[in-house]
């Protein structure tokens, strides 16, 4: 865990004055003519929004986190709280802050959006008065999220009560998540996102859109197998989408749980495959390519035989974020 702290920009300021080193940060911002929450046309903090870097974060993997939450804040003006925990406590046991902040202007005077950055570098010794000082961060009487990335342990979030019971939306990612992530027992599971089904969201519109020209009694009747195939970069994905089919096929009065994943291919590591096999000479496939962008559609439901193709991409990390949030 060592420099993650240090690898995220930001000015240091004592813990203790946090408040006081955003009054002087966006004061020298303003002096220096750059644009400034204090302007009479910049949008009010919106969101509060908490990143928990987990252990198993990198320098490296803690920046492009970091960057995905300032490209968040420009359309979301927000408060964020990032939270950098010591891997040992070796070293200094009291917790050190740095601030940082940025405002963008739009296509208008109009539309200038600001978001705060409170970094938090904590050893675990600290760990029960750390949720006391991220509420003193918090700005108040708007909504709280929580995104806790690369926890090495799930059970470790037992001991942040108050981020899991008072955020409206927990957010993991079942791709860096450890395993048995979904069968922690949440506080309030119904909170629970994973950023791995919101950036898939291009996927399943398409396919969602591509088979709803066809009867729901057409695609179930009849229908034997389902196997999803994926490349070895897109596991994670390819067991939500799984699950997602699963559910939808069910709808359609397909048996449940008819779906199954199949090997990783070799070939094309961020690809996927979708099959349906029947009795009665019925046919749906699905080819797709993420690093190329495209996929093919191949039907038969009875009504003639239909083959598109089309552009595919999962949502940028930013607005997968948004995604998991807001819908």
């Amino acid at each position: 865990m060592s420099g993650i702290f240090e690898a995220l920009p930001g000015i240091d300021v004592p813990v203790g004055s946090i408040s006081k080193g955003l009054a002087q940060m966006w004061e020298g911002n303003a002096s220096e003519g750059k644009p400034s929450p204090g302007g009479e046309n910049a949008k009010a903090i919106q969101v509060n929004f908490v990143l928990h870097l987990g252990l198993n974060t990198d320098s490296a993997d803690a920046v492009t986190q970091f960057d995905t939450a300032v490209r968040f804040s420009r359309r979301y003006p927000c408060r964020v709280v990032v939270l950098c925990p010591r891997k040992s406590d070796d070293g200094p046991t009291d917790m050190r802050a740095k601030v940082y902040g940025e405002c963008t202007v739009g296509k208008t005077k109009d539309d200038t959006r600001c978001c705060e950055f409170v970094m938090l570098s904590y050893p675990r010794a600290v760990r029960a008065n750390l949720e006391h000082q991220v509420s003193i961060c918090l700005s108040t009487d708007i909504p709280l999220y929580y995104w806790a990335h690369r926890f090495s342990d799930t059970a470790k979030l037992a001991d942040y009560k108050y981020l899991l019971t008072s955020a409206k939306r927990v957010l993991i990612d079942s791709a860096t998540a450890p395993a048995g992530a979904f069968d922690f027992h949440w506080p309030k599971p119904e909170n629970v996102r994973d950023l791995a089904y919101a950036r898939l969201l291009p996927v399943r519109q398409g396919i969602g859109q591509f088979l709803s020209r066809y009867p729901a009694k057409a695609i179930a009747e009849n229908l034997k197998s389902v196997e999803l195939g994926h490349g070895a970069e897109v596991a994670a994905e390819a067991r939500v989408l799984l699950a997602w089919v699963n559910d939808r096929l069910a709808s359609c009065g397909a048996p449940k749980g008819i779906g199954t994943l199949a090997a990783p291919a070799t070939a094309k590591p961020r690809s996927f495959s979708l099959k349906f096999a029947y009795t009665d000479g019925k046919v749906f496939s699905w080819e797709a390519d993420l690093a190329s962008g495209q996929s093919t559609f191949d039907a038969d439901f009875g009504s003639g035989k239909t083959s598109m193709p089309a552009s595919v991409a999962l949502l940028q990390p930013e607005n997968a974020l948004s995604e998991a949030m807001f819908f």
